[in-house]
């Protein structure tokens, strides 16, 4: 039956696991992906989408740790080719376009900054070669599970439109609003709070060229319009450049995107810019064409264990915070001990999903308080509290030490060295399922 879990297990030993099962091929899908096949796993990923997502706002990178997932895993030099590049400071403008405060491009875009939909293609190709030879994993695009049920032999997975199979793994990377969470955990209300705003981005039409002429930012409060370009993307035929918009909203239904009206959003958003200053008007007319809309809103991810039996949670949806959280970098860090993990146990589940838990946990959780109080900063609620956030982006000071924050935290976890260690480690004898 849809939308259904059975926890049958009873007695589990340890054993090499083959199959895995991935839902989402976003950015932690694709990198678990990889590193399985790596290590011998024959990975198997379903995505909702028809194809790799395309549009969404730039994601980044910062700090040793993030580097040296990349590193190992061999994409660093094409996330640096990648990379938006440096751009001018955004400029937060009043009603007649008069500067009032900057945020540096690097606030924002730490030391690399990447499309999210760049990354996530570079991380699918990467993943369809993994090193050492090992199996290229299977992707099922237009696809969703519907049911998961958990046997002592392994998941019995049934799916919208592909045939029915079992698993020996199953992992959910499939973000905020994760179907495995829901199938194998519970609702997301459970798991998921909705912090007070919403977040949207695309990208802008020709007529809209002046619009973009420079990053820009306007306040008033509960919302922000910011448009600009990055200078990669600026050299691009037919590019114009891109919007990204923060609004306050206690309604936290507005984001799914199975079964939302996708005009329905952009009405919500029409509504809440409604009256809005400088040329939030005519910004907002730009969204009624967009078939890149991404849109979400700013939600914490909270769930008191991230496995249960052969199940496990990767990435927003174990830990999720759709702004401010470094998510994903996170998210890669996550893939990079999971797998590891795994291939350390031998396919002994239960002791791996424990290691992996243990190792990211405090760093994730870490991570994931700054995306707490992103909505505020970005679209304080008060003129007070805008005024308040002016001060702090105009003052030297308070902004060295909250980049600095930033890379201690980002920095803040030891990762061990699995390629290594496991290619230097005496094979254990074991028994497969």
């Amino acid at each position: 039956m849809a939308d259904e879990i059975a926890d049958e297990t009873t007695g589990q030993r340890p054993a090499r696991h083959r199959t895995v099962l991935i839902s989402g091929a976003s950015v932690a899908g694709p990198a678990l992906a990889y590193w399985l096949g790596r290590y011998g796993y024959r990975p198997t990923v379903v995505e909702l989408a028809p194809a790799l997502r395309s549009g969404g706002f730039a994601v980044d990178f910062r700090g040793a740790a993030h580097r040296t997932v990349l590193e190992r895993m061999g994409v660093l030099e094409a996330v640096e080719r990648h990379t938006t590049g440096t751009g001018p400071a955004t400029s937060f403008i009043d009603g007649q376009g008069r500067q009032i405060a900057a945020l540096p491009p690097e606030f924002a875009g730490g030391e690399l900054e990447i499309l999210r939909s760049d990354l996530s293609r570079l991380l699918y190709e990467h993943s369809l070669a993994p090193d050492g030879g090992g199996p290229t994993p299977e992707y099922l695009f237009n696809d969703s599970l519907t049911s998961l049920r958990q046997t002592a032999e392994g998941v019995h997975a049934t799916f919208e439109r592909s045939a029915p199979r079992t698993f020996d793994l199953v992992v959910g990377a499939d973000g905020l609003h994760s179907t495995v969470r829901r199938l194998a955990f519970g609702p997301e209300s459970d798991f998921v709070s909705h912090l007070g705003y919403y977040v949207a981005a695309w990208d802008l039409p020709e007529s809209a060229t002046d619009l973009a002429a420079r990053p820009v930012g306007y306040n008033e409060p509960g919302r922000l319009s910011t448009v600009g370009r990055t200078p990669r993307r600026a050299r691009e035929a037919g590019y114009t450049g891109e919007a990204f918009c923060v609004f306050a909203s206690d309604d936290a239904t507005l984001h799914d995107r199975r079964t939302g009206d996708p005009r329905s959003r952009t009405k919500a958003m029409a509504q809440a810019y409604e009256g809005a200053g400088w040329r939030t008007r005519e910004l907002i007319d730009t969204l009624w064409a967009a078939d890149d809309l991404y849109f979400d809103s700013i939600s914490r991810v909270d769930v008191p264990r991230w496995s249960t039996g052969r199940i496990a949670l990767l990435g927003d949806a174990a830990h999720g915070a759709t702004l401010g959280g470094m998510g994903t970098g996170s998210a890669l860090i996550g893939a990079y001990i999971l797998a590891g993990e795994l291939a350390m146990a031998d396919g002994d589940h239960s002791t791996a999903f424990t290691r992996y838990e243990q190792k990211l946990r405090p760093y994730a959780t870490q991570c994931q308080q700054g995306g707490r109080s992103t909505g505020e900063f970005l679209a304080p609620p008060t003129q007070d509290a805008l005024s308040t956030r002016n001060a702090a982006l105009n003052d030297p000071a308070t902004l060295t030490a909250m980049l600095q924050e930033g890379h201690t935290i980002s920095a803040a976890i030891t990762l061990d060295d699995y390629p290594s260690l496991l290619a230097h480690r005496t094979p254990t004898p074991t028994t497969q399922n």
